[in-house]
């Protein structure tokens, strides 16, 4: 659906003014949007799968280890498609408060996508550097934003998400290195000639919401706090966005269904195009372990 038909619909949680404003900008922040009660929950299946990581040495389909991980002193960077993974996760993603916001952001009909737990360990957790997302995944348009909740207080120390407002409506780049295999990150050619001074750094308290459009460039910083900085992060799209073959969520559960509304009749297509990726059907590890050149996991 393109934003005058999105906005032609009664919104279900945000005000007309905060959906303008997402289309306009790309972005949105709200303030402790999630309460105790699904913090509380979420934090005791997080903390169940922290202490699962510690019996892993390597990263694999459900962590993303720091190449320093130990038993003793666990340092996760992520745990992968958690909406497949609990019923706490499910619930939270695929019927949570967070899916209002969505339907107010790309339509009635709701298409989830993926999701991701990303941790950025105390003490110099791994930064992430300026790219977009809809090259990891295209879809026939650019509806997919991601929404993330930030599931404690999270200061500039911490290394916020940092975006380029308007930067959706701009250039697509190209994330593929000078030798041809993929990197994930702007070239620094490409990062030259973007205005980081204009850079909003979205902090924000235990609770807090992130929402960003798939072409949104963002980036963040190392933590170099005490304190991890665990973002929960969902994917969704509009039901008339069909996603690019050989996805990294193929075979994931729930992955591109249909969670509100009604199927689409008609496929929308933008007519601008989109870079595609390699093939994850050959592996997939994760935004850090390829922006990081490290051997691709399973």
């Amino acid at each position: 659906m393109k934003p005058e038909e999105i906005l032609s619909h009664a919104p279900k949680v945000l005000s007309q003014e905060q959906r303008e404003a997402y289309f306009e900008t790309g972005y949105l922040v709200l303030e402790n949007f999630i309460g105790d009660d699904w913090l509380d929950r979420l934090w005791a299946v997080t903390n169940r799968f922290i202490d699962d990581s510690r019996s892993h040495t390597k990263s694999g389909k459900v962590f993303d280890l720091e190449p320093n991980h130990t038993a003793e002193e666990p340092r996760l960077r992520r745990i992968s498609q958690p909406v497949a993974l609990d019923p706490v996760y499910e619930e939270f993603g695929l019927r949570g408060p967070i899916v209002d916001l969505a339907e107010d952001l790309v339509g009635p009909n709701v298409k989830y996508h993926h999701s991701k737990l990303n941790m950025k360990w105390s003490g110099g957790g791994e930064e992430v550097k300026w790219h977009q997302d809809i090259q990891f995944w295209p879809h026939t348009n650019y509806s997919p934003l991601t929404i993330g909740l930030y599931m404690d207080d999270v200061d500039d120390e911490m290394g916020p998400m940092g975006v380029i407002p308007g930067s959706h409506k701009g250039e697509i780049y190209d994330l593929y290195g000078d030798d041809g295999n993929w990197v994930g990150a702007l070239s620094d050619e490409d990062l030259a000639g973007v205005e980081r001074d204009r850079a909003v750094w979205m902090r924000g308290g235990k609770g807090s919401i992130t929402i960003h459009n798939c072409r949104m460039l963002h980036g963040s910083m190392a933590n170099n706090s005490p304190r991890s900085r665990p973002l929960l992060l969902h994917t969704y799209a509009s039901a008339d966005a069909l996603t690019f073959p050989g996805s990294v969520v193929t075979g994931v559960p729930h992955a591109d269904s249909l969670i509100r509304g009604e199927p689409a009749k008609w496929i929308h297509f933008d007519p601008e195009p989109c870079l595609i990726p390699p093939d994850w059907s050959k592996g997939y590890s994760s935004i850090f372990a390829l922006q990081q050149e490290e051997a691709a996991g399973n």
